[in-house]
């Protein structure tokens, strides 16, 4: 792993992580008991979201399409659900509060990898290779 794609990896880690402590906060029916478990549902949202998502994805392709793309959202809450599984002091009550946190999650980390230019670490590095 180069030096920028670790950088890229330790930002979308804290950035999973700190998406999921504001969640925290916000949602009553979600609860993260200890810092342990945060860090490892941070680390393990962002492999899941890495590895397991796009299989996801290609998969449900077609109801995607039939749903317009809503069927996206229901794929974050189930990875959401699976490291709340996974992860003992991650608790979330069901699944359309899995679903609303995945939404929150979704959308507050979009705005933060925005906010800290995330992706253009990806696009220095890819444009540096067609030189």
């Amino acid at each position: 792993m180069t030096h920028q794609g670790l950088l890229r990896f330790l930002l979308l880690w804290a950035v999973n992580t700190l998406s999921l402590w504001v969640a925290d906060g916000l949602f009553d029916r979600m609860e993260i008991r200890t810092a342990e478990a945060l860090f490892l549902s941070g680390l393990l949202l962002g492999v899941l979201n890495s590895v397991l998502r796009p299989v996801l994805i290609l998969l449900t392709l077609p109801l995607t399409v039939f749903t317009l793309g809503f069927f996206l959202l229901v794929v974050n809450a189930l990875m959401l659900q699976l490291v709340a599984l996974l992860v003992t002091d991650f608790h979330i009550d069901g699944f359309w509060d899995g679903f609303l946190v995945a939404l929150f999650v979704s959308i507050f980390g979009f705005v933060v990898n925005a906010m800290i230019g995330t992706n253009k670490i990806t696009v220095v590095r890819s444009a540096r290779r067609d030189r």
